[in-house]
């Protein structure tokens, strides 16, 4: 037997809002949180910009003890994780064993074990913090989630590059589906903003240089892009299978209805210019869901920004919904919030949730001229637009790709 899956949480740490509801609000007043890289000196760096998140206090969300035992990677994770369980005033019930937790971050803590090098090079072994070990791995967001709620269920973690959010919600999917758990939190969250670990994202140039234009820097689809802009923050959701969450009255979101993945096997940091893989991995959503490529109705994309990226995108549409790609409704939110790495996933799969309950599609800030190999229906307004199925598109270095077919909810 297998189940319904509903969204009936939504929790965000971003440089747009903290919760969905300030994080939507600030999607739709096309505000845009990119600005100067300010939580370190980066004057000497090509690329000095960041959508940052300056008014995080992770004693709103845990106590002063687990405040301690954790790293700012931990502590987003944690928040976005209650904001969702709250949103959904969910609870485990007693069936604390029939919850999952599943997470996706590029870089895990990196940025912790970075910072603390350079106390070990500078005092020594005896001036590390002590508990930096269980603070670093990738699995310590899903732990010290479950920890805090006391859920014994699976706890899973993955680092997909910048797809390791959405495949998170999408391997949560597949649990409550199967019937593997009732009920999961699932999504990435990213803390990268430490000099060495955004340096090298600037050494291998995937980031815009526009320093002088932080709010124009990101540009998906643009003729005028040069790359991503880095973000930090976490997005999390709430799964359950839907009879459960129609039985306590929840409200629902969406439906989670299918999920595909694939790998480019060509490079690590350049994507497969035909597209063709992250198209296999849109195909194998759709047909999971068992939705028709002409059913999708709006497209939220992964639009980094980037020049190849972006470009390989659009071929991918092109594969999988043919002449008709030109005609989706496209949203691309980057130039707003950044680009969280594995975070970021998750937070497009909010705004498509989101916008299929408001009927809008999201305009695109920057879209000044679009690229002439990028001829998709993206445009610089909101648009009032009623979707009932909507494809949310990840990729990532690594050559990495995930899609989640999104179904409105019909109750």
């Amino acid at each position: 037997m297998t189940h319904r899956v509903a969204v009936t949480g939504l929790g965000t740490i971003a440089p747009l809002g903290i919760g969905a509801q300030p994080f939507w609000e600030g999607v739709r007043s096309r505000r845009v949180a990119i600005g100067e890289l300010t939580r370190f000196d980066a004057s000497a760096f090509p690329s000095r910009i960041a959508a940052q998140i300056d008014d995080f206090d992770p004693f709103a969300f845990l106590s002063r003890r687990r405040v301690q035992w954790t790293d700012r990677f931990s502590q987003l994770a944690v928040a976005a994780a209650r904001l969702a369980v709250e949103d959904a005033g969910f609870s485990p019930n007693g069936s604390a064993d029939e919850i999952g937790v599943y997470t996706g971050s590029a870089l895990g803590g990196v940025a912790l074990a970075e910072e603390q090098m350079g106390v070990f090079h500078a005092a020594g072994l005896r001036a590390v913090r002590p508990l930096l070990a269980i603070c670093v791995f990738g699995g310590a967001a899903a732990s010290n989630i479950a920890i805090e709620f006391g859920i014994t269920g699976p706890a899973s973690a993955n680092a997909n590059s910048c797809a390791s959010g959405a495949m998170a919600i999408g391997d949560a999917f597949r649990a409550v589906r199967r019937g593997d758990v009732r009920a999961a939190i699932a999504g990435g969250v990213e803390a990268p903003l430490a000099p060495l670990t955004y340096g090298a994202f600037t050494v291998a140039r995937a980031m815009s240089t526009k320093n002088d234009d932080p709010s124009g820097a990101s540009r998906p689809f643009d003729s005028q892009r040069d790359g991503f802009v880095m973000a930090e923050g976490a997005g999390m959701v709430v799964l359950e299978r839907y009879d459960d969450a129609l039985a306590r009255g929840a409200r629902i979101y969406g439906e989670i209805a299918g999920y595909g993945a694939s790998n480019d096997a060509f490079h690590m940091s350049a994507p497969l210019e035909d597209g063709e893989q992250t198209a296999t991995a849109m195909r194998r959503a759709l047909d999971d869901a068992r939705v028709h490529p002409d059913e999708v109705e709006a497209i939220n994309a992964h639009g980094s920004g980037t020049k190849i990226g972006d470009a390989a995108e659009v071929r991918a549409y092109r594969r999988v919904f043919g002449e008709r790609a030109a005609e989706i409704p496209v949203c691309a939110t980057k130039g707003q919030h950044g680009h969280a790495l594995g975070a970021t996933g998750a937070w497009e799969i909010a705004i498509a949730l989101l916008g299929m309950r408001d009927g809008i599609v999201p305009g695109a800030v920057n879209l000044d001229e679009r690229d002439c190999s990028c001829e998709i229906d993206c445009t610089n307004e909101e648009r009032a637009i009623v979707s009932r199925v909507v494809l949310s598109n990840s990729s990532g270095f690594g050559g990495i790709n995930a899609a989640v077919v999104l179904r409105r909810s019909d109750s």
